[in-house]
């Protein structure tokens, strides 16, 4: 596992490159399908920071549930949105939105808005993520599950965050706190 993680450390840093970003959209342009059903419109979350991060049930990351939990009920009320978006890209989620829900809440108390299962890398991948990559760079294609997209109140790219890096680790937290 220390190999996995050092390895992509090392791609992550090579990737690590912003585009220039002219931003002819903005996140509040998009919409994307919640765990539920219902249309999550980025309209609503003006003047809000967001912080993206795609997720996955069965993979090594999958305990950073319970600090994106901790993040979204220590920073809520300051402003902060914090989205979870399944995605099977790396073959390591559940197949369908009610599994994916039940083990969420049964497994880790999450409360804090999931959206459908979501491709996040390639050619289908949801709108957002392409978006992402072309006005951030590389740097916010998810490399793997738990890739941390965060998203100031202008609604653009402000930094992004490989899997390895835990949601309540200093440098989110800075990031954060920066820009709330």
């Amino acid at each position: 596992m220390r190999k996995v993680i050092f390895l992509l450390s090392i791609v992550m840093f090579f990737f690590k490159s912003s585009a220039n970003a002219n931003y002819e959209k903005k996140i509040y342009d998009f919409s994307i399908e919640s765990i539920t059903g219902e249309i999550i419109s980025f309209k609503d979350y003006k003047n809000k920071v967001i912080l993206v991060v795609n997720t996955a049930s069965y993979c090594g990351f999958t305990k950073q549930y319970d600090e994106l939990q901790e993040l979204w009920d220590l920073y809520k009320e300051k402003g902060l949105i914090v989205l979870g978006v399944p995605s099977n890209s790396f073959n390591q989620e559940k197949n369908n939105n009610v599994d994916i829900k039940e083990f969420c809440e049964v497994n880790f108390n999450i409360n804090f808005p999931l959206t459908t299962l979501t491709e996040v890398k390639g050619k289908d991948a949801h709108e957002l993520f392409k978006w992402a990559k072309e006005n951030h760079g590389k740097s916010a294609e998810p490399m793997w599950n738990f890739h941390k997209i965060l998203i100031n109140k202008e609604g653009k790219v402000q930094d992004t965050f490989a899997s390895f890096t835990k949601p309540m680790s200093k440098k989110i937290i800075k990031a954060i706190e920066n820009i709330l």
